[in-house]
């Protein structure tokens, strides 16, 4: 996958949290330090998120987007 933004943050996911629309996501970039990114529940299926997979928060502006 190949990105303009600059700021990629790899991690675990810890915690995918589905809601009528939208999913919080939880990702541990190191022991003790988690990134949380609400994005749609389309995308955690498309991405096929889950628990203990490898992925990263990419940072662009004031938005945090998950990337697999």
């Amino acid at each position: 996958m190949k990105l303009s933004a600059r700021n990629v943050l790899k991690g675990t996911v810890l915690e995918v949290k589905k809601g009528q629309t939208t999913a919080h996501v939880k990702l541990e970039l190191s022991p003790g330090v988690v990134v949380t990114a609400s994005i749609t529940n389309e995308a955690v299926d498309d991405l096929a998120l889950k628990v203990g997979d490898q992925a990263s928060a990419i940072v662009k502006s004031s938005d945090v987007i998950i990337g697999k």
